[in-house]
């Protein structure tokens, strides 16, 4: 009986998606989270299951930062991006950080069906409109590898230095401390390489799906 993670903001898509499973897998097990946090959550308790459906624009994510974390957290979980952006330069980028296959959200539900079970057969599934062989800025491959030494807790700080939020909102809303916020920031620049959160948010913005949209952090004296 094969378990599949269903992770969407938006509940209609979801409802799309768990009826397009249930057409080509009516037996499977379906479990859904509606953002980052909750992804993570999902993935720590379904480590094994089959397949995971993720969009790329949840709160708490910028661009391809999610996929790349989480790939690095759960190397053996096969991963399948459904998306609204369905440029070929977006789908190439989410192959190279490890998705096994792109499903835009124009899709209609027995394309998603059929996609899912090549997935599942272990095929890769793309529209055929996309060249599979091109490759992704050096540049961004270095970030990603980067970003994938940080902490469950250093990526979610990273993310929210990324919204633009000071140390004490951050210490607030994840319930600690703002030297251990500090610590974590100090922790960030070492991994991946930069000498201030500014840096840090411009080098991690190299993911986004847009990087002249990412705001920069307030100056705090790092």
């Amino acid at each position: 009986m094969p378990t599949l993670l269903i992770v969407d903001d938006h509940p209609l898509f979801r409802e799309a998606l768990r009826s397009a499973v249930q057409r080509v897998l009516p037996e499977a097990q379906l479990h859904e989270a509606d953002g980052v946090d909750a992804l993570y959550t999902l993935a720590d308790t379904y480590p094994d299951a089959d397949l995971l459906l993720m969009d790329l624009s949840m709160p708490g994510a910028q661009g391809f930062s999610a996929l790349v974390h989480l790939r690095a957290r759960h190397p053996q979980m096969p991963i399948v991006v459904v998306s609204g952006r369905e440029e070929p330069a977006v789908v190439q980028r989410a192959l190279h950080h490890g998705a096994l296959g792109f499903i835009p959200k124009s899709t209609d539900s027995r394309t998603i069906g059929t996609a899912i079970a090549a997935v599942l057969d272990g095929e890769r599934w793309v529209p055929s409109h996309v060249d599979t062989a091109s490759t992704v800025d050096p540049a961004e491959h270095d970030v990603a590898l980067r970003v994938r030494e940080l902490t469950p807790q250093q990526f979610r700080v990273l993310q929210m230095l990324g919204s633009g939020r000071l140390n004490k909102q951050i210490a607030y809303d994840i319930g600690v401390s703002e030297a251990t916020i500090k610590a974590h920031v100090t922790a960030i620049l070492r991994k991946l390489g930069a000498t201030n959160r500014t840096q840090a948010v411009l080098m991690a913005g190299k993911l986004a799906i847009d990087p002249d949209g990412i705001v920069l952090p307030p100056d705090e004296g790092d």
